[in-house]
């Protein structure tokens, strides 16, 4: 029986006979047989600053790969539809997670996942500001940081502490986030007891508050970018080294300012930390700097990447700033490789297949070979998703004021209970 509800163009198989990115305003009742639908549109919500949307972060990837690896598990010969609404921003948050899952658990590259999700019209990522942004950020370029990230062991789900990354997120145990595991982590600014920003309408902790923690990741170096409302000694007196290298909120950071941070970072033998106000904004600036220098991400995708990370980093012309110096970057690298007899890296590490080697519990139940040789199987599923009423798009297999910024992306992300 032909099932009744609103057709949508945006349907995908992702693997035969087994799992679907579909987009709908109402699933179908009753269900087609032999098939599980499941979102989460309403279990990983993203908290917006202003009118950024997306990308979801990396605890919320992990949950999402954890969900749909246990499904493929449980419904064994069913096949499995994971939905969003047609929301445009739900669409998107969709797809970057059926793409990343793509990559992380079927090898797939970057553009070969983007492949199979690319028709839903998805929309480009904003920035964490009010106005127009006009720096592009899309799912792919998303997809392409993980990739990076991912290759150069940046993370590891195997080995993820989902517990500790949701705790330490979160604004009242630190507002912290790793960007590269065990080496370098962003956080927002703390305050001294006497200089907490009440009067600015959000908490702060003081530096004493993450002493503990430094001490066990082994932390080396904490650089502040933004003025000094804590004494520095809480962190010395630990052995960590310290910088200050103030430069003015929301702007970009001066060149001899850059200079020195990526100089200091490369120093430091340990871990190390860097914030500014909120941690966002001069901190993912320059720490994306340094990235890019070392490991040659493209301007998109570092900021991609430390979105995942830590959402909301790099704002309005901080964006161009990272595009403007990305070829300099690069070529200070190979300089800084080559004085050293290191080889020298490649940017187009994302064409690379990643290789995944999960446990048991975490593996999908049976993965499909991307190659030409499915094409049938995918033109087959296609057809009974039509028959369900569903429009089948087969993949085709290819290869200022008293209170600052900070203050202001401080506040809503309390707000918010991000």
């Amino acid at each position: 029986m032909r099932m009744s509800f609103e057709r949508t163009p945006y349907s995908s198989v992702i693997l035969r006979n087994r799992l679907v990115f579909t987009a709908v305003n109402e699933v179908p009742r009753p269900l087609p047989p032999n098939s599980h639908w499941f979102s989460i549109d309403d279990k990983l919500v993203y908290w917006n600053f202003f009118l950024d949307f997306g990308p979801l972060n990396l605890g919320h990837l992990y949950r999402f790969c954890a969900m749909l690896n246990a499904k493929l598990h449980e419904f064994q010969g069913k096949a499995i539809f994971f939905y969003s609404s047609t929301h445009p921003h739900q669409r998107t948050n969709g797809a970057f997670l059926i793409g990343a899952w793509q990559m992380l658990y079927l090898g797939r590259t970057a553009e070969e996942a983007f492949s199979t999700v690319e028709c839903f019209d998805l929309e480009p990522f904003h920035d964490a500001t009010p106005g127009k942004c006009n720096f592009h950020l899309d799912v792919l370029d998303c997809l392409r940081g993980l990739g990076k990230a991912r290759f150069y062991g940046f993370f590891e789900f195997d080995t993820f502490d989902i517990a500790e990354y949701e705790y330490f997120e979160a604004v009242e145990n630190g507002d912290l986030n790793w960007i590269v595991k065990d080496k370098i982590f962003a956080f927002a600014g703390p305050h001294d007891a006497d200089a907490r920003q009440k009067d600015h309408g959000y908490r702060t902790l003081p530096p004493e508050h993450f002493v503990p923690y430094f001490v066990r990741k082994g932390v080396t170096l904490v650089v502040r970018l933004n003025k000094p409302y804590y004494k520095a000694s809480t962190f010395t007196a630990m052995g960590a080294d310290f910088a200050d290298l103030y430069y003015l909120d929301g702007s970009n950071p001066p060149l001899h300012i850059l200079k020195k941070f990526i100089l200091i970072a490369e120093r430091t033998p340990g871990a190390f930390g860097v914030h500014c106000k909120a941690g966002l904004g001069r901190t993912g600036t320059c720490i994306g700097s340094y990235l890019m220098k070392h490991f040659k991400f493209t301007a998109e995708e570092i900021i991609g990447w430390m979105r995942i990370c830590r959402p909301g980093c790099v704002i309005g012309q901080q964006q161009h700033f990272l595009k403007e110096i990305e070829q300099a970057l690069w070529r200070e690298g190979d300089a800084y490789r080559a004085a050293r007899g290191e080889p020298l890296v490649s940017p187009d590490i994302t064409t690379h297949r990643l290789h995944h080697s999960p446990s048991k519990a975490s593996s999908p139940s049976r993965v499909i070979p991307f190659n030409s040789r499915t094409q049938a199987a995918y033109q087959t599923l296609a057809a009974k998703l039509l028959d369900l009423g569903l429009d089948a798009s087969v993949v085709q297999g290819s290869s200022s004021s008293s209170s600052s910024q900070g203050d202001e992306l401080r506040r809503r992300r309390q707000a918010g209970a991000y």
